[in-house]
């Protein structure tokens, strides 16, 4: 109702009903719409940050690869490893297809850890071997074996804790394992010796050399000239006393001559 003047009647104005719905019909539409945008706009960023989410995850698994590659490739190197092998197998996926991320990094977080230990074990390894005598010191015949014997110069009935290789005097003596000489010099009645410890209980000692070519504390490898045979000591020629020593006690080098090449 409208009163222009107070003078005046009031003034009825009749809105039509189909305008009033239409109005109404519009602006629930105009609703609708600007709800179904920000629902929309809502989902955009809920999908951009999955989408964030998973990014950051392939990136972490592309560094944690990367990682796994460097242990493998250095695991070849170390151990000269030619044939290719899978290192990852039977990767879980969700019924969708989609890779499950976690269940994945589990997966090359335990690969690693394995490698990691294979490795370890391995290095380990090769140290024992490094570290194990191998073959003769001088390339010549063994002329007194290890265990009962007659002396050769007291003529008595004695234990022999190493074998004698008989040589002509000055052919050189060679370490028979890596190693870092823990003595050199001269020994009583056994002339000028050299005593060389290798780790993981291994020693090794040479006897009657001519003369040592190495000093005490000198890191030394195998195959490597640490004296020169000779007959120093209690001797009856040109020879060399080999003993092996095993977590202090002394064992049979024979037992050590077939390691060789191996």
């Amino acid at each position: 109702m409208l009163i222009p003047h107070a003078k005046n009647k009031p003034l009825n104005l009749k809105v039509p009903l189909i305008i009033l719905l239409s109005s109404f019909l519009f602006t629930f539409l105009g609703v609708i719409y600007v709800f179904s945008i920000a629902v929309n706009t809502f989902e955009y960023y809920k999908m951009k940050d999955t989408l964030n989410y998973y990014s950051q995850q392939f990136a972490e698994l592309n560094t944690t690869i990367s990682t796994l590659k460097k242990v493998e490739d250095e695991f070849r190197r170390l151990f000269s490893l030619n044939s290719k092998e899978k290192v990852l197998e039977n990767i879980n996926t969700l019924d969708s297809g989609s890779i499950d991320m976690e269940n994945l990094k589990q997966q090359i977080r335990k690969t690693i850890e394995t490698v990691g230990e294979i490795k370890d074990y391995l290095h380990i390894q090769r140290d024992i071997y490094i570290a194990t005598p191998k073959g003769l010191p001088a390339v010549v015949n063994i002329s007194s074996p290890y265990g009962i014997r007659k002396h050769p110069m007291s003529g008595q009935t004695d234990f022999h804790s190493g074998i004698d290789i008989s040589s002509d005097a000055g052919v050189p003596i060679k370490a028979t394992a890596d190693g870092i000489v823990s003595y050199s010099g001269w020994s009583g009645s056994n002339g000028n010796l050299v005593v060389i410890e290798h780790g993981h209980g291994f020693s090794t000692f040479y006897a009657h050399n001519s003369m040592n070519t190495v000093k005490i504390g000198q890191k030394v490898k195998r195959g490597e000239i640490i004296a020169y045979v000779g007959s120093t000591g209690n001797s009856t020629g040109p020879h060399v006393h080999y003993e092996i020593w095993k977590d202090g006690v002394h064992v049979n080098p024979s037992e050590y001559l077939k390691k060789e090449g191996s």
